[in-house]
């Protein structure tokens, strides 16, 4: 029988913060779901993403406005390989805001050093900052686990 492993929270912080992308789940006004990748920065349990320079149909962003109306979201980042002892995955739940440049200067400012792209075009903006109110997450590969449960695991 295959264990899976009891992730600890500063790992899954770690393979969190070292994503290159993840994904932005928000829920539409009617209900449906709404995803969405994003680059993004991690300070402390606030992660950052902004409205950025690459082409777009609209400037009205659905995941702007479904965070407008409903902050609560969720972020998803992931490991894929054929080798499925190396999957894992991480998500980090909690509330949205949406902030000008000035009020995310940190955030924008971490944006910018994480990806070169931003350090020839920044942001216009603007910036979404989620409060982390809960990492979960599951690793095939014990690791950093304290123990193997025989089924796959969270930590709140």
């Amino acid at each position: 029988m295959r264990h899976t492993a009891l992730v600890d929270e500063a790992e899954l912080r770690r393979r969190f913060a070292t994503s290159p992308v993840a994904r932005l789940a928000t829920v539409r006004a009617d209900g449906q779901p709404h995803l969405v990748p994003v680059v993004f920065a991690l300070i402390g349990d606030t992660v950052y993403t902004a409205v950025d320079a690459k082409p777009k149909s609209t400037v009205r962003l659905q995941r702007l406005a479904n965070i407008a109306a409903e902050p609560r979201c969720s972020l998803l980042v992931d490991h894929y390989e054929d080798d499925w002892s190396q999957l894992w995955w991480v998500r980090a739940d909690g509330a949205a805001s949406i902030l000008s440049r000035d009020q995310a200067a940190d955030g924008l400012a971490e944006l910018v050093a994480r990806h070169a792209q931003y350090r020839r075009l920044a942001p216009p903006g603007p910036v979404v900052a989620i409060r982390v109110s809960r990492w979960t997450g599951w690793s095939a590969t014990p690791g950093t686990a304290p123990h193997n449960p025989p089924r796959w695991s969270a930590r709140p």
